[in-house]
């Protein structure tokens, strides 16, 4: 259809894409969404876009939509459609009869950071009054958990810090593990303005990434180091600060624990996380350290924004605590152009961290083993609730495959191609009685789904996402949802089918009752968000129109805690089997697996995942530019594309994830964060091999087989 001149109609929404959460006028013809234009007045972006929000927005008309409810008896049968009330009661009934057979807690629920607050918070509510148990997890489990858990260990609140205009006041920024450039490009903008502006940039990645070094953007250090050592790096820039008295008495007496600091300080200033000692492990030079760390410490104001390379690792959560431990020392907290930030990678993935989609904490990040706080909703909601913690994600599937767990409900989540180790994963799909898939495609986990819900897209629905600088902005419905039903409705349908009534007349009215049990959001409505275009939490009495930089009088405990972050090295290692290390990242045009963006135009950008590998690398291994090359780890093999990198070192190699047929977590570990089960995804052990191209598939993509010697 061409694009019309002047639209009929225009609304003002938020991108759903990555953790910036853009605001957009998408606009409208016909009823067809036709252009999305950054919107000025939107507070996360100033009428500033990246080409996803901009343009992979079509995905919501594709031919692959799935637009009614589909059973089937077993995997191995077609899809058969059915109404919504037929699917409804076919799925409380396979739920109902497994826990009769199995017991309670034998079934469970995920929720998806695609989806509104709301939608969240209900999915939580479904697995608490209509499961009768805390089998409730969502996808922060694999990237961000460690987040919640280390700075809630350190400051307190387990969110960003500052509002993302806080970095313009910067004057020295630290990014560890992230690449904003190309995973949270409009913020990446941001940074690059104020590095132009002046502020010096230090840079904690294995790869030479784009935030390293393009065009008017170079970092003034960057530490390269080997991927599994973040900790012992982190301790060893901290080994410098206390060892050469750059730390901030005064903040540290007036805002910490003396004593806890005292501890801590012994513990970094130990000789074994010198730069002597840790440049080496980490394939670094000592100086660079010490450099980096004079230079964060000298501030006068220094912020810190992370992301997935601190959290994946089997020591994310010790990584996280790091950079608070770190932020405390210096006196980096309370004000503006300083504090601790992780770059969420989703559009809600705060939010799912905050509504409640875990199994062991309600809404506002509230402990069910709390009595005090499981009465509040058990006051609301009129029933007794289970006062034990439930299972993981990952227990989930390890529970399916001891076969205590037979039926799981996912909604907008594919752990099929997310979750690490693929071929563990699909053992545990198999091994379950029913599956419920509720999402836009019948992705590669609905391969194993008995009961598929066709959900509704970010354009199709009323409610809000929390991004990642805690701001709550408006998801507004531009046209009707194909399958006739918001994603928030269905999960009341499920609600009320297991034998729970429930009724809500819009979203609007789940905020309200987030609103109601959660203290940080309970100043929180359409009609605030309506009216003063965007909140950031917390928001309430003392902040009615919400907060934008967090502990400027104090933490939530009062005195913030130094924990101490002893380095214990992966049990990833490489041997003479598997001699290089894989870590993994994103790319500007694609978004997270690609279910969406890769049913747009923008695979005219990125069509397939490439292989990123040092040519000294490629060299011992006979592999040149866009060669086929196998990628084979302890779990398991892939075959890529090889490109031939200086952004690599030599002994790592990179790839991203967001094409399907790549099945790059057919290879990661079940290796985890000690904490929280945050997956390692960004340590694997493997071995590159040449492939020949000899045939083609029947779809005209090559196939790769091994080279012969």
């Amino acid at each position: 259809m061409p694009i019309p001149r002047k639209p009929d109609q225009s609304v003002v929404t938020t991108c759903a894409y990555c953790g910036v959460g853009c605001g957009f006028k998408a606009e409208m013809f016909d009823g067809r969404v036709v252009r999305m234009i950054p919107w000025k007045e939107g507070k996360a972006n100033h009428g500033h876009s990246c080409v996803k929000g901009r343009f992979a927005f079509d995905y919501y008309r594709h031919p692959d939509r799935v637009t009614a409810p589909m059973v089937r008896a077993s995997i191995d049968q077609p899809w058969r459609e059915v109404t919504w009330d037929e699917a409804f009661t076919h799925a409380a009934s396979e739920l109902k009869r497994i826990q009769a057979q199995y017991g309670r807690g034998s079934v469970g629920a995920v929720s998806s950071s695609r989806c509104t607050n709301e939608e969240i918070f209900l999915m939580q509510k479904f697995a608490r009054v209509a499961l009768r148990n805390n089998n409730i997890d969502n996808c922060s489990r694999i990237c961000h958990s460690p987040t919640q858990f280390g700075l809630s260990a350190t400051l307190g609140a387990g969110a960003a810090s500052q509002h993302f205009d806080s970095i313009l006041q910067a004057d020295v920024i630290l990014v560890v593990g992230a690449n904003p450039t190309e995973g949270h490009p409009v913020f990446g903008s941001m940074m690059k303005r104020r590095i132009r502006q002046g502020a010096k940039l230090i840079v904690l990645d294995p790869r030479r990434t784009e935030t390293v070094e393009s065009p008017h953007c170079r970092a003034d250090v960057h530490l390269a180091l080997k991927p599994g050592t973040n900790v012992a790096v982190l301790n060893s820039v901290a080994h410098v600060v206390v060892r050469e008295k750059l730390y901030d008495e005064a903040f540290i007496r007036s805002r910490c624990h003396w004593k806890e600091f005292e501890q801590w300080m012994a513990f970094v200033g130990d000789h074994r996380y010198s730069p002597e000692v840790v440049g080496p492990e980490a394939g670094l030079a000592p100086e660079d350290i010490r450099c980096a760390a004079r230079l964060y410490a000298s501030g006068p104001r220094s912020t810190i924004y992370y992301g997935l390379g601190v959290t994946e690792h089997s020591q994310g959560s010790t990584g996280v605590m790091c950079l608070g431990n770190l932020a405390l020392a210096c006196g980096m907290i309370g004000r503006e152009g300083v504090g601790v930030n992780p770059l969420r990678g989703q559009g809600n993935v705060q939010g799912g961290s905050c509504l409640g989609s875990w199994p062991h904490m309600f809404s506002g990040y509230r402990f069910v083993t709390d009595d005090s706080v499981r009465a509040s909703f058990e006051q609301d909601w009129g029933l007794a609730l289970d006062p034990e913690p439930g299972l993981r994600i990952t227990n989930m599937f390890d529970a399916a495959l001891a076969g205590t767990f037979k039926a799981i409900y996912i909604q907008g989540e594919d752990p099929v191609q997310s979750d690490p180790n693929q071929n563990h994963i699909m053992a545990a799909m198999r091994n379950m009685e029913c599956v419920i898939v509720q999402d836009l495609f019948l992705t590669e986990t609905a391969k194993f789904a008995h009961i598929f819900l066709p959900g509704s897209s970010s354009l199709e629905k009323n409610g809000t996402f929390t991004n990642a600088e805690r701001r709550v902005s408006m998801v507004r419905k531009l046209t009707a949802p194909l399958a006739g039903l918001e994603d928030w409705e269905i999960t009341v349908g499920m609600i009320n089918a297991m034998g729970y009534p429930l009724r809500y007349d819009d979203a609007s009215q789940v905020l309200d009752e987030v609103a109601r049990l959660s203290p940080a959001y309970q100043g929180m409505s359409f009609a605030l968000i309506d009216r003063v275009g965007s909140v950031q939490w917390p928001c309430g009495p003392d902040a009615p129109e919400g907060t934008e930089v967090l502990h400027i009088k104090a933490f939530p405990r009062g005195k913030a805690n130094f924990m101490l972050t002893g380095y214990v090295p992966t049990q990833e290692r490489t041997d003479d089997r598997y001699p290089l290390l894989l870590t993994t990242g994103r790319i500007l045009s694609q978004y997270n697996v690609g279910t969406q963006t890769r049913r747009t135009g923008n695979v005219a950008w990125y069509d397939e995942d490439v292989l990123e590998i040092h040519a000294l690398d490629a060299l011992a291994r006979g592999i040149g530019e866009g060669d086929w090359a196998s990628i084979a780890s302890r779990y398991g093999s892939t075959r890529l594309r090889a490109k031939l990198s200086e952004r690599v070192s030599p002994g790592v190699i990179y790839t991203t994830f967001h094409f399907a047929q790549s099945k790059v977590n057919a290879i990661t570990s079940d290796l985890s964060d000690w904490a929280t089960n945050c997956p390692e995804y960004k340590v694997t052990a493997v071995e590159v091999t040449k492939l020949q191209t000899s045939v083609r598939s029947e779809a005209g993509n090559p196939v790769a087989e091994e080279e012969q010697a």
